[in-house]
């Protein structure tokens, strides 16, 4: 075998370093072309709003902020990113609309607004356990804080409370008329009571200060950007079955649960928002399965070979959740149109990109035209499942 050509190698090397500084001339290039953004609506002055989402940089807020800017409103984000992550509205980021703010709503916050998201909070049993005296506190003084804002400002405020509110229930389905079944020393009672707590404030502005308030009562929601360690049902069978691990059901997996899909969700808060009714309103999905039924589900849909184990039941945990939307229907003309199977099928598209991430660079950004388009192609009543 013959050796290297000297001259050949230095030719290699040349050219290597000619294709390095290419590429970092195409780099420096593209940070001078500007960030494109996708084509938002505009509204004039008498119809574009300043609305304030806090927490909007987390699952639920980032889908809601999408919506807001694609309707061309003015968007201020505010969140202190316990569980929220700036990439989840990083394609907003220098737009004319938009504005992120890092800030805990526990101090107060001195802005203008017109209208107030209020959906700060952490809202999975991990994240709400793992500091309950906070969490107790950004949904009491946090609330406060808000609803004194919307009073100094005049703006509407809405409350992200939560079927959390109804415990473990002894109605079923939940309406909401039921006053729940919670115990309040329990290791959910932080985030139990506090939603709780939340509204009675809500209503107390109301009624002492005459804030507009309303207040959407949130059932079990899935979609892109959940947080991969949440420790959620969907997300940790989901992320289980990509990982290759047994699917872990804690108790008997026959209690229920109704999960819905993000921009139903979403749909539904903006409809709540811009309506005239004040009382409280559920969101989610009345289609109640069990909980070995969804790790049925989503291990068919993932494939692998995980297998499904039993552990020990946790602590008040909810045996039966469905919601009656009847009131939903009614007043805001709202029910969810995505099926079970499309949805979990791009949720467990955005967790697989996830997991094959190994850079910075390789983003795993979820469009805000996709989001948006999802609940077109389905029309009201088209609801299906497997």
């Amino acid at each position: 075998m013959e050796p290297m050509n000297i001259d050949k190698i230095d030719n290699m090397d040349e050219a290597l370093l000619k294709i390095q500084e290419l590429e970092k001339r195409l780099k420096d290039i593209e940070y001078r072309i500007p960030k494109k953004y996708p084509e938002v609506k505009f509204l004039t002055y008498k119809d574009r709003k300043r609305i304030l989402v806090t927490g909007g940089a987390g699952f639920v807020g980032s889908h809601l902020v999408d919506r807001l800017m694609m309707e061309g409103h003015e968007v201020i984000v505010v969140d202190n990113f316990f569980t929220g992550r700036k990439r989840n509205v990083e394609h907003w980021i220098g737009h004319e609309n938009f504005e992120l703010i890092h800030h805990d709503i526990v101090n107060p916050l001195y802005i203008e607004v017109d209208q107030i998201y209020h959906l700060a909070s952490p809202a999975s049993p991990p994240h709400y356990m793992y500091n309950p005296v906070k969490t107790i506190k950004t949904n009491t003084v946090g609330t406060i804080n808000m609803l004194g804002l919307a009073k100094r400002v005049g703006a509407r405020v809405l409350i992200a409370s939560t079927s959390e509110v109804y415990g473990d229930p002894e109605v079923h389905p939940q309406t909401e008329s039921y006053w729940g079944h919670v115990n309040p020393i329990g290791p959910r009672a932080c985030y139990d009571e506090a939603k709780r707590v939340s509204e009675t404030l809500a209503y107390s502005y109301d009624k002492q200060e005459n804030v507009e308030v309303r207040v959407a009562r949130i059932f079990n929601t899935y979609g892109p950007r959940m947080h991969m360690n949440d420790g959620r049902v969907v997300s940790n069978f989901i992320l289980q079955a990509l990982t290759g691990q047994d699917i872990t059901i804690y108790g008997s997996g026959q209690q229920t649960r109704s999960f819905q899909y993000v921009t139903d969700l979403v749909d539904g808060l903006v409809k709540l928002q811009n309506s005239n009714y004040s009382l409280p309103v559920n969101l989610g999905n009345p289609e109640e399965h069990t909980i070995e039924e969804f790790a049925v589900i989503i291990h068919k849909m993932v494939g692998g070979k995980s297998h499904i184990v039993h552990k020990e039941a946790m602590e008040d945990d909810p045996q039966r959740r469905k919601p009656d939307i009847t009131r939903a229907k009614n007043i805001l003309g709202w029910q969810p149109v995505v099926s079970l199977q499309e949805g979990i099928k791009k949720t467990v598209n955005y967790f697989r990109k996830e997991l094959m991430r190994s850079k910075h660079s390789e983003r795993n950004l979820h469009s805000p035209v996709d989001a948006s388009n999802i609940n077109k192609v389905h029309k009201a009543g088209d609801y299906n499942d497997f």
